[in-house]
């Protein structure tokens, strides 16, 4: 028997039965049958979604004042469309196969939906939906086969017979979006008609291609929101009902997943609308016109070129002009790095870096540097001393500072104590195990107990000793002025207090000095939360214990930018004050702000941005506040990224950029993002259509905005003869 004769009305038996091999149809299928391929469209902004979905109208609409609200079987174009098109299930690039039959079963209409990427959720929602909308479902059951998923309803209307075909192609649209709807995280998308109908209008008020206007924009952010929260809230009520019948527990644990569900994707469209609101905070008053002498002033002052290189008063993000670029990667200890990356420095030069980021110096247990044992052996997996120094001494001829990675968390001991621990230090560092904290035994240690989080693979170091700082100090000095380090990159900052960095920075100036702290950002259900200020404060604290004499990486940037992308929910990129929502919002001249490093990309891939949208991702860093970083890797990747940096890094000396630059953001919907910066250039990030022309943004001096470079869903414009 086929797949669609087997069905029995336990869903949790059908999903338990084998797998069957194939489907197989008789030849001649009855007239009846109707079988779509429904590719879902992907849209370019949010109003762009067709109000053909509506067509299939009930005969006897609701009346309510001053619109009509869709019948039982209308379908409902859902919000999410785009949204879970563009995330990492790849559901966008799949079709969903969506069948109709009402011959195979005496007494019920039998749907089969079948797809990718398409979980339990989906059942439920789908299970759900059809109900809310006058379908009964009498049984419902899923299947998955080499990546695909089946799920297969018998229904009839609320009176009990089978669905007449006039009504299928509704079903179809309702099915298709629904499905359409479904997120990474598996939230699905049953809303109330009344809620459904305020979205749909929206959508449909200007043709595809038309870029929103704002209030329109905020009108339906109002009504995704309501629309969510009707569908919250029909669940709620589900739940009372089946409890108030004495449903078993399973069915209430399958409600309660989609209400949960349900609750999630309403705090997230709050905070969408949270979003919105704050973009409209900031919007400029139009400026009074100018004086001649006013635009006079402006034009020399354009004419001024960017200050020459210049030691900054505090180390921390350097001069404020910096560009960073991590010249390495988690593979590269497996060459002479050192000698292959000297003849690249000139490049660097040109293409506007100003200082390099090295990985670590020290001879170490792991090849990468990063379990150091004898602190002053300089000879690593990267290449010798003397090819060290040669490179640092062709980087200072072009200019361009080097920066030594720091890892002086936990080092590794040389030989094992009388018990056997490995806690006896060589090298000119002798230290013995009281040099170690004590809150780990595997190492025996009888320092103080630490002053941050535990690094379990090798002895943590006390920094509370004062011998064991000047040991450190002393070290960096030799670096600096013997090997010729300007800088320093302080490894794992969440194992020791910041204090002592400032004790380190202090003591030997360098130019430019910056700390990893990775903290974890803010989820609920697997999706990032909105407001992530609790996760930047924590950054902002750290630096604060430094004294402000560190920068630190914005990891809560790279968290919220690559969700935002990935998700195709770019309202995420502003907070409710107006401002970037990263750290480098709060602090940005002690942002370093990045796409990918060596632990995050590379080959470990421990936190990767989705390597489809790493151009906007760059379009967006390279182009505001704080001091970009970019990843050695994707400088060299080829097909488009390596241009388009390029073109970026060009585009912000052009415009002296630094890191405090005036942000001002133009809009932050789900599918675009736009600022302008010190209203010198504007950026757009995102599928969605906008510009700084149709936006009517003035240019100072009446000119008009040109687009200076642009790639894959990005594009930048500055003022003409700029």
């Amino acid at each position: 028997m086929d797949r669609l004769g087997a069905l029995h009305s336990s869903p949790s038996a059908q999903l338990c039965r084998p797998r069957p091999t194939s489907v197989r149809f008789p030849q001649g299928r009855p007239a009846t049958v109707v079988r779509a391929v429904a590719q879902p469209v992907v849209l370019p902004c949010p109003r762009a979604a067709a109000p053909a979905a509506l067509r299939h109208r009930a005969s006897s609409p609701v009346a309510v004042t001053g619109r009509k609200v869709c019948g039982p079987l209308s379908a409902v174009a859902m919000s999410g469309a785009a949204d879970s098109l563009a995330s990492v299930d790849g559901l966008g690039s799949s079709p969903l196969e969506i069948e109709i039959d009402n011959d195979l079963e005496p007494e019920y209409t039998l749907i089969r939906v079948e797809g990718r990427g398409q979980g339990n959720a989906l059942l439920a929602a789908l299970s759900s939906g059809l109900q809310q909308f006058g379908v009964n479902v009498n049984s419902a059951a899923q299947e998955s086969e080499e990546g695909k998923v089946l799920n297969v309803f018998k229904v009839t209307t609320t009176d009990g017979n089978k669905v007449p075909q006039d009504k299928w192609d509704g079903l179809r649209d309702l099915i298709q979006n629904m499905a359409s709807s479904s997120k990474v995280s598996n939230q699905p998308a049953i809303y109330g008609q009344l809620a459904a109908a305020d979205v749909m209008r929206l959508k449909g008020e200007a043709p595809a291609g038309i870029s929103q206007g704002d209030a329109v924009a905020l009108e339906l952010a109002a009504a995704e929101m309501a629309q969510a929260a009707a569908m919250f809230v029909a669940l709620e009520k589900e739940m009372d009902e089946l409890k108030a019948k004495g449903a078993d527990g399973g069915v209430l644990a399958l409600k309660d997943t989609a209400r949960q569900e349900a609750a999630a994707e309403l705090e997230r469209k709050m905070a969408a609308m949270e979003a919105c609101l704050a973009a409209r905070r900031i919007v400029a008053a139009p400026e009074p016109p100018k004086t001649a002498a006013e635009l006079m002033a402006e034009q020399m002052k354009a004419a001024v070129q960017a200050p020459p290189p210049v030691s900054s008063t505090g180390p921390a993000a350097g001069n404020g002009f910096e560009i960073l670029l991590q010249a390495f990667n988690w593979e590269s200890h497996k060459k002479n790095w050192y000698k292959d990356v000297k003849g690249q420095v000139a490049d660097w030069a040109k293409q506007g870096f100003t200082s390099i980021w090295l990985p670590p110096p020290s001879d170490s247990v792991s090849p990468q540097g990063y379990l150091p044992r004898d602190l002053y052996n300089l000879n690593s997996c990267y290449g010798s001393e003397a090819d060290l120094r040669e490179l640092i001494q062709t980087c200072h001829e072009h200019n361009i500072k080097v920066i030594a990675d720091i890892v002086v968390n936990h080092r590794c001991a040389t030989y094992q104590s009388s018990d056997g621990k490995w806690n006896k230090f060589g090298g000119r560092l002798a230290w013995d195990n009281s040099a170690i904290c004590n809150n780990n035994p595997a190492w025996g240690g009888r320092g103080a107990h630490k002053t941050g989080d535990d690094y379990p693979a090798a002895p943590n170091i006390d920094h509370t000793q004062e011998r064991i700082r000047e040991d450190i100090i002393e070290w960096l000095r030799f670096l600096k002025n013997s090997i010729g380090f300007d800088g320093w990159r302080f490894d794992f900052v969440r194992g020791y207090g910041g204090q002592y960095c400032k004790v380190y920075t202090d003591a030997t100036v360098p130019e430019m000095a910056f700390g990893e702290y990775w903290d974890t950002c803010e989820y609920t259900d697997g999706v990032l939360n909105y407001n992530q200020d609790g996760h930047r404060q924590r950054t902002v604290n750290w630096v604060d214990s430094t004294g402000g004499t560190n920068a630190a990486f914005d990891f809560t940037t790279k968290g919220i930018l690559q969700e935002a992308l990935q998700r195709n929910e770019l309202w995420r990129v502003v907070d409710a004050q107006g401002r970037p929502p990263g750290f480098v919002g709060m602090w940005p001249s002690r942002a370093i702000t990045f796409i990918d490093n060596h632990d995050t990309g590379s080959t470990l891939n421990h936190w990767p941005f989705p390597g489809h949208r790493l151009q906007e991702g760059y379009a967006y860093i390279i182009t505001h506040p704080g001091t970009p970083c970019i990843f050695y890797d994707h400088l060299y990747q080829q097909g488009g990224l390596r241009e388009a940096i390029l073109d970026l890094l060009a585009l912000r000396k052009k415009h002296n950029l630094d890191c405090r630059a005036k942000v001002t953001v133009r809009k932050a919907a789900g599918d675009v993002y736009a600022a302008t910066i010190n209203d010198k250039i504007a950026v757009k990030v995102g599928p969605g259509d906008w510009s700084p022309n149709s936006a009517r943004i003035d240019a100072p001096g009446g000119k008009k905005w040109v687009r200076a470079c642009s790639g894959v869903n990005w594009a930048c414009w500055e003022i003409e003869n700029a």
